[in-house]
């Protein structure tokens, strides 16, 4: 695919999240029955479960790290938080899943106030098992500086959907 034409690019996920990077492994992400596909809308009530994870590869003594984070936080306008971890897995092995991982930052769900915000799942190579730790804290995670400290390399793969608030929830009260 042309790299103009990249959704990670077009997002800004690629710039504002990651490098550019070539992707070499499968990643499948889904809450309930909805795939998500680079750019997808969905609702807060859609994501309250942490969603399931395929990975694919092919050498079972692969492990891998997922990041989930949102770069927009607490609002697309001022994104002082940025980037937001909302999860993090380690040592999944390749051809396996997220639950198959070590969840060290638990899942938390996607609850956007204000504008419409990214949600992006990252996943890297580890070099080795228990390689990669839990940083001390959520709020101005930085995916490439992680993803330096513990050796990971580019992304083998990314995949991003869209979140705002629903209507009605919330709002003045009189």
């Amino acid at each position: 695919m042309p790299r103009e034409r990249d959704p990670l690019i077009v997002g800004r996920v690629v710039g504002d999240v990651l490098e550019p990077f070539n992707r070499t492994i499968s990643l499948r992400v889904t809450y309930g029955s909805r795939d998500i596909t680079n750019g997808c809308e969905l609702k807060p009530s859609a994501v309250i479960n942490q969603p399931r994870v395929e990975i694919g590869g092919s050498d079972l003594r692969t492990f891998f790290t997922l990041v989930m984070v949102d770069p927009d936080a607490p609002s697309p306008s001022d994104p002082n938080l940025r980037e937001y971890l909302h999860w993090l897995v380690t040592d999944i092995p390749a051809t396996t899943g997220s639950s198959f991982g070590q969840e060290i930052m638990c899942y938390e769900n996607p609850r956007p106030t204000v504008g419409i915000h990214r949600f992006v799942f990252v996943l890297f190579q580890q070099l080795g098992r228990q390689t990669v730790y839990a940083p001390g804290w959520r709020q101005n995670f930085n995916t490439r500086d992680f993803a330096e400290l513990y050796n990971l390399g580019l992304p083998v793969a990314a995949v991003y959907f869209n979140c705002q608030r629903e209507n009605g929830s919330g709002g003045r009260r009189l």
